[in-house]
């Protein structure tokens, strides 16, 4: 690039990260309090508070605004995302404004705003607001946060409509308790038992299940067919096939936070790691199950909910993200069934979640009803931890209320991704050393390329290292989807919170955009990419077992390049339009299944996965090289590269073409000069570059070197023409 038009890049570059950096840093609280004025701008307030003639000023903690009829308070108007957290399937906030009466009444409520895609793509917005709207008249003080009225789920938007519920009725209670305006909400006492952690030994699978440490819930098919027959005339017409006594479900429940239970469960070492993982005051539940009916659902997706279950305690309705679940292989307790679905869920610390409290794990279960439609059911599963397992606690000294009040307000206001931070400080640490590693690597290339196995035997296993921790167990694989969505914040409703919620990715991602400066984009497409690296490994078998391997013609590869490029313009292009349809498209990369699922999901899904491993059987890295929208994302600001680390000699592509023939990713033009675009920063022509006996140009070299050293040498030249005689004679 030359050089006037490298300075035009730099400056529009510096000036969007400039724009950037001033959204980024905008206060929050100002956003917090303006969102909620602005929205109150957009809803008549009859509509939102039928009998108000004036709102108050936004005020209070948590915000909101009073609602009068001429001088009497009626009320209070709020917005359910500044009182409690409304992520919803999408990752970002649910914004629904709610008026609640002084006597507990939710008198009026509207949706303003939301990113959920299962709604933007096909649900109507009238659907969602009737949802809404059956809470009216429903009174949270009387009937608390786990009752619901009767209203039915949408179809198809099971997280969505569930998150505004809950998240209404658990903003109105908030808002009332610090106003003090809710006589019939009482500040509760502290819990009067904890957890006995001082325990010893194990259970069998059949003690545990005696005396109630794990629970069960069992459904049949025909138990089922019965229930959806009684709830819709439609769902009975599609019954669910089989015998009446088929197992629907076998669902086994327990906390595994109570040493007994978790030692029995999850075994001594698997228990010990988890306790080493769990916050203070954090709790873990396991869930078992078997039976045509998976407890998992379709939801668990990288930042998506899992749809099916639900954890309830007291107004908490916790929903689990795939970041909080762990998949389990087996059930350590002796004489335990073997499960096909196995996982550990840790509940969010910001829940409170107490499991030597009450609690219950509600299942949802779905049927299609028409082409496009579902109906639910819900199942519950109540969980009381037996008594042996708990210690009952003294009444608790009283305190000075400011300091106490002060304590719990800090915690409350703590951003959750900073304990999201605090939870993985040791693989922060391993993903920070290993890109330390990397950078090195790539510093001092020339001293490592002198030294091809070594060259090699680094790589190998840094890509395993990248296939195996970074990728399969830390899930910590880039996708395009990530720039989307960021693209997406900064020119709507830009928050850091969002980013940081995941420590690797995010730390990740920086090192990826300062990595771009200095070697493009090779340094995540050939070393830190768990996909890429997959690929490799499976190219590598391949050749071991002889695999015939298919090389592309030039002209027909060069013109393949474009094809990423041209979905990855199509995915930014749809996102500024329909965010949410983008992120479907995306699919185009494997990731998911392939990495964050380890191919755990619908079959089409592992089809196309395991098809594109298939390709890179023949040819290596298939997808990387024609199909990838991220490896195109990061090669346009990679354009901006600072240096050329790759070294060339004048002979290279005239006559040599050695490095082009043997480039895994063919990013050697037939003149010898590299695409920095498609490079994927793998070594192999630098170590090609300082080998004198492969390379022609250093064989020339050395040996001219080595007639130089013979020349010098006593004896050395007549030697070697008496020898040459001698051949010539013969």
């Amino acid at each position: 690039m030359s050089g006037p038009s490298l300075s035009r890049w730099s400056a529009a570059f510096v000036g969007l990260a400039l724009i950037w950096l001033l959204i980024g840093i905008a206060p929050a609280s100002a956003q917090q309090t303006s969102r909620l004025t602005r929205y109150l701008e957009q809803v008549p307030v009859a509509e939102i508070f039928p009998g108000a003639d004036r709102l108050g000023p936004v005020e209070g903690t948590p915000p909101a605004v009073a609602a009068y009829a001429g001088d009497n308070l009626l009320g209070y108007v709020l917005l359910n995302s500044d009182v409690v957290t409304s992520t919803g399937y999408s990752g970002k906030p649910i914004h629904v404004l709610v008026g609640v009466s002084k006597t507990g009444e939710i008198v009026g409520a509207r949706m303003v705003d939301h990113s959920e895609p299962i709604v933007l793509i096909g649900i109507p917005d009238r659907r969602i607001q009737e949802f809404i709207q059956g809470y009216i008249g429903f009174n949270v003080l009387q009937m608390g946060p786990r009752a619901r009225p009767a209203v039915d789920i949408v179809a198809g938007a099971t997280v969505t409509v569930v998150v505004i519920g809950e998240t209404m009725t658990r903003a109105a209670l908030r808002v009332l308790r610090s106003r003090g305006d809710a006589p019939a909400v009482e500040e509760q006492a502290g819990p009067e038992r904890a957890l006995d952690m001082t325990r010893e030994g194990t259970r069998t699978w059949e003690e545990l299940l005696g005396d109630g440490s794990v629970r069960r819930l069992l459904l049949t098919v025909g138990q089922v067919n019965e229930d959806f027959a009684a709830s819709d005339e439609r769902a009975a017409r599609r019954p669910e096939r089989g015998e009446v006594d088929d197992v629907f479900i076998d669902l086994y429940v327990a906390p595994v936070t109570p040493p007994v239970i978790g030692r029995s469960l999850l075994g001594e070492q698997a228990y010990a790691e988890l306790m080493d993982r769990l916050g203070e005051n954090q709790h873990a539940i396991m869930v078992m199950g078997q039976g045509r009916y998976s407890f998992r659902g379709s939801g668990f997706v990288r930042g998506g909910l899992f749809d099916r279950i639900e954890l309830i305690q007291d107004e908490a309705a916790i929903r689990f993200r795939d970041r909080d679940y762990v998949r389990r292989g087996d059930v350590a307790a002796e004489g335990a069934p073997g499960f096909p679905e196995i996982g550990l869920f840790v509940a969010p610390a910001s829940e409170a979640f107490n499991a030597a409290e009450p609690w219950r794990l509600q299942l949802l279960v779905q049927r299609e009803i028409g082409a496009l439609e579902r109906t639910f059911l819900t199942y519950d599963v109540a969980y009381d931890l037996p008594k042996e397992h708990l210690v009952a606690l003294p009444p608790p000294e009283p305190a000075p209320p400011p300091a106490a009040e002060g304590l719990t307000q800090a915690e409350l206001d703590e951003p959750l991704w900073v304990r999201m931070w605090e939870d993985k400080l040791v693989a922060i640490g391993v993903l920070i050393a290993s890109l330390t590693i990397l950078s090195g690597v790539f510093f001092f290339q020339d001293i490592l390329a002198k030294h091809p196995i070594a060259t090699e035997r680094i790589r190998t296993g840094f890509l395993l290292f990248t296939l195996v921790w970074l990728g399969w167990y830390s899930n910590a694989q880039l996708s395009v989807v990530n720039i989307l969505t960021l693209t997406n914040s900064l020119i709507t409703d830009f928050s850091w919170d969002y980013f940081l919620m995941d420590p690797l990715l995010f730390i990740l991602w920086a090192a990826v955009a300062a990595s771009l400066l200095f070697w493009a984009r090779g340094a995540f497409c050939g070393w830190l990419c768990p996909f890429g690296a997959l690929q490799e490994f499976v190219n590598r078998i391949a050749r071991f077992f002889k695999v015939p391997q298919i090389t592309v013609p030039w002209g027909l590869h060069e013109r393949l390049w474009a094809i990423k490029y041209l979905i990855f313009l199509g995915l930014f292009g749809l996102s500024v339009y329909s965010l949410a349809w983008a992120e479907r498209l995306a699919e185009v990369e494997p990731f998911k299944t392939a990495i964050i699922l380890k191919f755990a999901r619908e079959w089409p899904f592992v089809v196309y996965a395991l098809t594109l491993l298939a390709a890179s059987m023949f040819i290596e890295r298939f997808f990387c090289r024609y199909l990838c929208p991220l490896g195109a994302a990061l090669a346009i600001p990679a354009r901006l590269r600072m240096f050329d680390w790759l070294k060339r000699h004048r002979e290279c592509g005239s006559p040599c073409q050695r490095c082009a023939v043997e480039c895994p990713v063919s990013s050697i033009h037939p003149n010898g000069q590299i695409n920095v675009n498609e490079c994927i920063s793998c070594l192999h022509c630098q170590t090609l570059y300082w080998d004198d006996q492969r390379c022609p140009h250093m064989i020339q070299l050395r040996l001219k070197r080595e007639r130089a050293q013979a020349i010098s040498s006593p004896g050395g030249p007549p030697k070697r023409a008496a020898t040459t005689a001698e051949g010539t004679q013969a």
